[in-house]
């Protein structure tokens, strides 16, 4: 089953839908290119103690 989480676009401003797959992991990260201005962002996705998908994005340049 997928879910569906959004963020927010640190290059262009505008939200963004993902889907998310709970199997993969309690607390998951990936770099996904925003689907409206191309620039990349890591995201990150956990889910809380009751299932619901919390998502989080920064821009990959500001990945340490």
């Amino acid at each position: 089953m997928f879910d569906e989480a959004n963020y927010i676009c640190d290059s262009c401003g505008e939200e963004i839908v993902v889907q998310v797959d709970p199997s993969a992991g309690s607390r998951q990260e990936y770099v996904e290119d925003c689907p409206v201005c191309c620039n990349p962002n890591v995201i990150t996705i956990q889910f809380d103690s009751e299932g619901n998908a919390v998502c989080d994005s920064r821009a990959e340049q500001d990945r340490d």
